[in-house]
């Protein structure tokens, strides 16, 4: 478990609390999705420009070959508006989904954001948080554990980046549409957070509040682990080249509270 204290607090008083972190997960971008692309470079203008910091939990991106695609053209529209915001002072943090977890190194400097593990622990405007994409802890679905298992060792991944940039991306796209047909053969509560799992990263994080993304299934859950009772927030996907668009975010102001926005920043109750 890692654990970082990043404090924020509001230097004057003001009307309306300073937002001290927002947070977003599987925008799943990728060159078909313009409207989609779009919402999230507005997202960074309109709103991630105006906070402290900000928060990628995973699969920011449909999929990642590596860092040596950077070069692609739609990857390097990504790679500019995140460089840009970093430039101007904002903290952005990224955490690996299973679709973008061969981010590395070279994608960090360039862009100037912060790796981090899963699950991250912090301390944002006094306000203990436990922060994960969510895929290790769909524990009942023990097909995809024991993919994830392999792809995330150090060796395969070594293995994998060795290959040609065409023909990793061959594999993804195979790896991809197996995805969705096993998905499909799966039901949601298969897909879903292991309930034990959850109470057992609460236990271990000693966090009343945890975000993550993953299951496409935003909600608020109030859950009592322990004899306390935990909220844990699940974000939304983004898909606004769909039939029926979705996407949200979530923001902590300075005084330490969770909002849930719409994609135009309307307040979204839980």
């Amino acid at each position: 478990m890692h654990n970082m204290t990043i404090s924020s607090s509001a230097s004057n008083q003001q009307a309306q609390p300073e937002t001290a972190a927002l947070f977003v997960s599987d925008l799943h971008l990728q060159a078909v999705m313009p409207r989609t692309t779009q919402a999230f470079f507005d997202f960074l203008h309109r709103h991630a420009s105006k906070t402290r910091q900000l928060y990628l939990l995973g699969d920011i991106f449909e999929a990642w070959a590596g860092d040596d695609d950077m070069a692609d053209a739609y990857n390097r529209q990504v790679v500019s508006r995140l460089k840009q915001l970093s430039d101007d002072g904002i903290a952005i943090f990224w955490m690996a989904g299973n679709r973008d977890f061969l981010v590395g190194q070279e994608f960090a400097a360039t862009t100037g954001i912060t790796l981090l593990p899963d699950p991250f622990v912090t301390t944002i405007a006094n306000r203990p948080l436990v922060l994960t994409h969510g895929d290790a802890y769909c524990t009942d679905d023990e097909a995809y554990m024991q993919f994830r298992a392999q792809v995330r060792q150090d060796e395969w991944q070594k293995n994998f980046l060795a290959l040609p940039l065409t023909q990793r991306k061959n594999i993804i796209e195979s790896l991809r549409a197996g995805s969705r047909a096993a998905q499909r053969d799966k039901s949601y509560d298969i897909m879903d957070v292991n309930k034990t799992a959850i109470a057992t990263l609460f236990s271990q994080s000693a966090s009343a509040t945890m975000i993550h993304g993953h299951t496409h299934r935003p909600a608020r859950h109030d859950e009592t682990h322990d004899g306390q009772t935990r909220t844990r927030y699940v974000l939304s996907d983004w898909d606004l080249d769909g039939a029926v668009p979705r996407g949200d975010w979530l923001a902590l102001d300075a005084a330490g509270q969770i909002t849930r926005h719409a994609l135009n920043g309307a307040v979204i109750a839980d």
